[in-house]
Parts: C-alpha cells; structure tokens; sequence
C-alpha cells in the first residue's frame, strides 16, 4: 500500500506563490510516475503537472508556464511551485501516483486565491 500526504496549500492573493509538497510512503517497489492534479468546485478534476522516473517533467495546459514541479533525490517528495497565482486557481490540489497498473492519491490540500 502507497500513501500520499499533500501540504502547503492556503490562501494567496492574486500574483502570489505556492508551494506544495507530498510525501509518498509505503510500498514503492518499482519505477513511478507522480503528478498533480486540481479539481476546482464544480469541475472536474484536470491535470498540472508530472515527472517520471527519469527525471523528465511534463505540464499540462492549465498552469502552463506558472506551475514547476520537481522532486528530492529520492523520489519520496514532489513540489509544484506555483507562481502568478489567479483566482482561477482556487481549487484543491492532488497529488498521484501511478505504479505499474496501480494508482493512488492523496487527500488534497487546498488552494484558494483571492484579494
């Protein structure tokens, strides 16, 4: 079994960052993707952000140019820095993992930017 714990979310005025961090554990026993998704109210959930077992990284549309994900050396913990947030972005953020046929996410932290 595989748990993921998201942090870091809060609120933010427009313009201004975040980071937000997750923490796998358990069973990790073979190459991993791990990636970021939103789900904003009323929406369904969309992709941000993943990087692979290689180290390579790949955005998806929503926070194109705004959102970075990275990991530790191990691989245990990601980051997405989220920059020039906008209201918009209000949502709460997951973290995933996706190993081999299995799946797992974590409970969401969330993000709210307003003035």
């Amino acid at each position: 079994q595989v748990q993921l714990v998201e942090s870091g979310g809060g609120k933010v005025q427009p313009g201004g960052s975040l980071r937000l961090s997750c923490t796998a554990s358990g069973l990790l026993t073979g190459p991993y993707v791990m990636q970021w998704y939103r789900q904003a109210p009323g929406k369904e959930r969309e992709f941000v952000a993943a990087i692979y077992p290689n180290g390579n990284t790949k955005g998806g549309d929503s926070m194109k140019g705004r959102a970075t994900i990275s990991r530790d050396r191990q691989g245990k913990f990601i980051y997405l820095q989220m920059n020039n947030l906008e209201p918009d972005d209000t949502a709460v953020y997951y973290c995933r993992l996706a190993m081999g046929d299995r799946d797992y996410w974590g409970q969401g932290t969330q993000v709210a930017v307003s003035s």
